[in-house]
């Protein structure tokens, strides 16, 4: 075997290897034992477990205060450019919030992404603020999760018009919540408390994201479970990222101060924790450089995730009062939007989005592809582009490569002449090569360079159109609607020029059918081959023949984003390719590989 076709046989394994790791998928975590369920429904509380300024859970609503249903209590309506909703009176709660700007599917008439939904719903997901009771207060004096609040100001919440929340606990402590939206994602919260009494009080003002788990197993809906995507807590210490998984947070060990699984830590100066999905993310922020307590934990009883921030315990003298402002980020994961909340003092808040172990080439390259749609609107005339750009850089390499290949060309002869003269010696048939080599000036090994050096990049735009939501539901042209899904096109709709719907993606018809997306990529990939010949050896040539079909079936259920950037890839390799080799004067003879390899080979009879 040469040289040359051990390096193919290489960039053969390697790229093979690339693609097989994507199906690879983690064991799940082990459910909780019967003994830490036990040990969790022994412990009392209520649908929410609220924080107190001493770091235990305790139960901060009042046995006196007025309190409704969570289904008749009056609702204040939220509606801005980007979201609708409401927040419930009862509690105060951000309970209820829409995405005007995205639907749940191409389909016409699709709904909206509904965010956020009460308690009583499917998947109740909310947001709470409050007072944790402190030293000179008893439990009764602070709201609670169900304390009915009334409406002070505004009727509206939506830009430029803020709403006012109030309750008096009838023992001197007035509290308001003002609360105000921008134009994007962001709220900001601003919690108060008047004290008309003769003493002293303390209180710690508190966030809390809550998530209700369905079935039995604290799964939640519509999760995607998949390896390279994290969903569950996410948060930011001081500069540094944490990522949970909801399973992770099950396996927490208890903490019998907050009554659940959990786990606390103290943020320093600048943070926030939150609960990020695939495309979508709510976090509470407090304020730059405050210290705060964090807290992750699930309720295995009701099966409830929480995320909590609570603010160091605020002292407020007789007939004085105390603010507190916080945010919480509740909506799309925008880079554009992200990157302006993070100029404006959230730290490190483009982090939010999961840009895997390759950031370094994750964030450039969809920065590129950001800006090139921007130019262009169309993302996938822009994917294509993009590769344009990749190809452009990889060039010098490319060149080098293309022309040792070229040279190599040149010297077969020369090499099949050393293998004759040296016989079965095969060191002295490897000293011969590497003789001739250097004198040639040749690495062998260059024609590996451009292929590894596309397999980072590959992953990267992998990772880039499956977590970034500029290519959630990306149209390109045709029945080509959303790049980050699977080629819609198949035999079965005449590859689109039909009005009906193909297979299911991830059903075996559609791994037989494919669409046309996978069907150029196997053709330009084998059209790729046909600048060379053939390698003589038969198991070698069998490979190679089988190589184009078999990534055109792999590749076949990937987001038809991808796929276009192969296509592109290839094309544009097959022309540098043919172009340099005859700059270098050897002429690739692909219509003569073609009929070649259609050739059969004749047998010869054993003697």
């Amino acid at each position: 075997m040469d040289d040359q076709n051990k390096n193919l046989i290489l960039a053969t394994a390697l790229s093979f290897l690339v693609i097989l790791v994507w199906f690879v998928l983690f064991p799940p975590p082990e459910p909780s034992t019967p003994q830490d369920q036990a040990e969790i429904a022994a412990l009392d509380g209520d649908e929410v477990q609220t924080p107190s300024a001493t770091s235990t859970v305790g139960e901060a609503t009042a046995t006196t205060e007025e309190t409704l249903p969570e289904e008749q209590a009056p609702r204040v309506a939220i509606d801005t450019p980007r979201l609708q909703g409401s927040l419930s009176l009862s509690g105060g709660r951000i309970d209820e919030l829409s995405l005007k700007d995205y639907k749940v599917s191409i389909e016409e008439g699709a709904p909206i992404v509904e965010l956020l939904s009460p308690v009583g719903s499917e998947s109740a997901y909310y947001a709470i603020y409050g007072w944790a009771p402190g030293a000179g207060l008893a439990g009764a004096d602070v709201p609670g999760p169900n304390t009915l609040w009334t409406l002070e100001q505004g009727e509206t919440l939506g830009v430029d018009s803020p709403v006012t929340l109030v309750w008096a606990n009838g023992n001197g402590l007035t509290f308001r919540r003002t609360i105000s939206v921008d134009q994007d994602y962001m709220f900001t919260v601003t919690q108060s408390v008047e004290n008309a009494t003769q003493s002293e009080v303390g209180m710690a003002p508190y966030g809390i994201l809550a998530r209700h788990g369905i079935g039995e197993d604290g799964d939640l809906p519509g999760l995607k479970n998949f390896f390279i995507l994290h969903e569950g807590v996410i948060g930011m210490a001081d500069g540094t990222l944490s990522e949970v998984d909801y399973g992770d947070v099950r396996d927490f060990d208890i903490d019998p101060n907050e009554r659940a699984q959990a786990e606390v830590y103290q943020v320093k100066e600048d943070g926030w924790i939150g609960f990020t999905d695939h495309y979508w993310m709510t976090t509470l922020i407090p304020e730059p450089g405050t210290t705060f307590k964090a807290a992750a934990k699930y309720d295995s009883r009701r099966k409830i995730y929480q995320t909590e921030t609570v603010m160091p315990t605020v002292t407020v003298a007789p007939g004085a009062s105390a603010e507190v402002t916080t945010r919480l980020f509740a909506g799309a994961k925008e880079w554009e939007a992200i990157r302006e909340y993070q100029s404006e003092g959230v730290q490190k808040f483009i982090d939010s989005i999961d840009w895997g172990w390759f950031f370094f080439l994750t964030k450039p390259i969809f920065w590129l592809l950001h800006n090139i749609n921007a130019l262009i609107g169309n993302m996938g005339w822009s994917i294509i582009g993009l590769t344009l750009i990749i190809k452009a850089i990889l060039f010098p390499l490319a060149y080098k490569s293309y022309v040792s290949m070229a040279k190599m060309k040149e010297l077969q002869p020369q090499m099949e002449a050393l293998k004759e003269a040296a016989g079965d010696d095969r060191q002295k048939v490897q000293q011969g090569m590497m003789e001739l080599y250097k004198k040639e000036k040749v690495n062998p090994a260059a024609g590996c360079l451009p292929i590894l050096m596309q397999i980072p990049i590959f992953f990267s735009l992998y990772k880039v159109i499956f977590v970034t939501i500029e290519l959630r539901q990306a149209p390109w042209f045709g029945p080509f609607r959303d790049l980050s899904a699977p080629d819609p096109t198949s035999i079965m709709n005449f590859f689109g020029w039909m009005p009906w719907a193909g297979p299911e993606p991830g059903t075996l018809m559609a791994t037989i059918f494919l669409g046309i997306l996978p069907l150029l990529l196997g053709i330009s990939m084998w059209l790729q081959q046909k600048l060379n010949p053939a390698p003589t050896d038969p198991t070698q040539a069998m490979i190679f023949a089988w190589m184009p079909w078999v990534f055109m079936f792999m590749l076949g259920s990937f987001a038809s984003g991808l796929v276009v950037y192969w296509i592109a890839n290839n094309t544009i390799t097959f022309t540098q390719q043919y172009l340099i080799m005859r700059t270098q004067g050897y002429k690739p003879d692909v219509f003569g590989n073609i009929k070649s390899g259609f050739k059969r080979t004749p047998k010869t009879d054993d003697k």
